[in-house]
């Protein structure tokens, strides 16, 4: 079932197409990648989705039904800019947004103060905003996108500006969100991030929707039948079946040989494994899958695997 859908939108500004005809399915539950390069339309696709601005044509599903106003109080949504304000205390400006989100004064500040205590944060309740790091920012920003514990979150960046171990922090938080039952898109550059925690992903590229799918599906559907084989014994290259597979790389070993194939012709991979097995013992046989990093540059760049 799908939480959020757009059908056809199209976004125009003076002259620059920003959306033509895009249509994603977020389906309920899941974490959705929002991909692309800078300038491809996510952004004004995540405006339109909060009602932050309009589509010139086409349509925002909640639900099965088009998009109501009040649909703004069900998400959550941390754009790539941060909106805080630097001048303002830390706590104070918490609670006050959240209460620009429904909740009343004593909800906000009780579940605000179990978050700066889970986070590890309390004792900047009384700071001003411009006296953290852009890192400790972040975790605030998290925090108020997240205290209204909206059924669709939308997060941009997340990872800007954290360090490896609070980016793992915050990539759990995510996770966590998504057990709970929560909807999220999560718009990011970093590829091996989509890898980890999506489940499906939407590239847009010059405006357009140019690849979607369930990620390991579009790994799949990308594959070069490249393997990675690793047999115990020593290998004379001179033994190895031209029919089968094409070389690409060879480590000998003393007792082993690791090898990476290029599988010829329409062979299964069982056939494949039946007739290796005949001439050597075989400690392991891997797909080796292109990343979806490679996936990315070669869909943007109109190059092939």
């Amino acid at each position: 079932m799908n939480f959020l859908k757009t059908e056809d939108v199209v976004k125009q500004y003076s002259g620059h197409l920003a959306l033509n005809k895009v249509s994603i399915e977020v389906p309920e539950g899941k974490i959705f990648g929002l991909l692309g390069p800078n300038g491809a339309g996510k952004t004004t696709l995540i405006r339109i989705i909060n009602r932050i601005t309009a589509p010139d044509s086409g349509s925002v599903l909640f639900d099965g039904r088009k998009s109501r106003p009040e649909d703004i109080y069900r998400i959550g949504y941390m754009p790539e800019e941060r909106g805080l304000y630097k001048k303002m205390k830390v706590g104070e400006q918490a609670v006050y947004l959240a209460q620009l989100k429904g909740l009343s004064y004593p909800e906000a500040r009780k579940r605000l103060v179990k978050w700066f205590e889970e986070f590890e944060i309390i004792s900047w309740w009384n700071k001003k905003l411009e006296e953290l790091s852009k890192g400790m920012q972040q975790k605030v920003q998290f925090i108020i996108t997240v205290i209204h514990e909206p059924e669709l979150l939308i997060f941009d960046e997340p990872f800007s500006g954290f360090d490896p171990v609070n980016t793992d922090r915050l990539k759990q938080e995510i996770l966590k969100l998504k057990e709970a039952g929560r909807t999220i898109i999560f718009s990011t550059h970093n590829m091996s991030s989509v890898e980890e925690i999506c489940d499906d992903i939407a590239l847009i590229n010059r405006s357009e929707v140019v690849l979607s799918g369930h990620v390991s599906e579009i790994r799949s559907r990308f594959k070069t039948n490249t393997f990675t084989l690793i047999v115990r014994s020593r290998v004379n290259p001179a033994d190895l079946p031209p029919d089968l597979f094409s070389v690409l790389k060879l480590n000998v070993s003393d007792d082993s040989t690791e090898l990476q194939i290029k599988k010829s012709g329409e062979l299964s991979n069982s056939e494949l494994l039946v007739r290796l097995a005949k001439q050597y013992e075989i400690i392991s046989f891997t797909e080796e899958l292109p990343s979806m990093n490679d996936i990315f540059i070669n869909t943007v760049s109109g190059t092939n695997l």
